[in-house]
């Protein structure tokens, strides 16, 4: 009867196991064949610097390939922060932090342009007692916002190769 029952328990655990074998990410770059040779920001450098690095991971740079598109990239990044709730004395209790990304990508081949969009995103955060978690906070909000606005770039960029 155990031996029954540890069979058909293997056997579940290996159809389930076995059905996950087609598995592929969705942001996955090995179908978009692309190559950043030259890339241009303005406005806020270190946010505008962070999507290039990201957009340069994902793109084929490290391959030879004849089929690859060689693309400009022109990043402008605006980072807002501002003021939501204020308690009665004037203080501060909660920031709204928002970016503005103008992202213009053109083929370098033909000087077509492949993408050209502006992205908003905003997150709200709240002030903590200790300065340096508000600061903690900011980052991984703008860092949150930045991987967003990424993947809505990947998205796009993908659907216009």
């Amino acid at each position: 009867m155990k031996k029954i029952i540890l069979i058909s328990i293997l056997s579940i655990l290996l159809t389930l196991t076995n059905n996950c074998s087609g598995y592929k990410p969705i942001f996955a770059s090995k179908n978009m064949n692309f190559k950043i040779s030259e890339h241009i920001t303005e406005g806020d450098k270190i946010i505008g610097n962070k999507i290039y690095s990201k957009l340069y991971r994902a793109s084929s740079s490290k391959t030879d390939d004849k089929n690859i598109q060689d693309l400009t990239i022109y990043i402008e990044s605006e980072k807002e922060k501002m003021a939501t709730a204020k308690d009665t004395t004037g203080k501060t209790l909660e920031y709204k932090m928002t970016l503005n990304i103008n992202i213009k990508i053109t083929k370098n081949t033909d000087n077509k342009v492949v993408l050209d969009k502006i992205y908003n995103s905003s997150l709200r955060y709240k002030i903590q007692e200790q300065y340096s978690d508000t600061i903690k906070l900011e980052n991984k909000s703008v860092q949150d916002i930045i991987d967003q606005i990424y993947q809505n770039i990947l998205i796009d960029l993908s659907n216009n190769i």
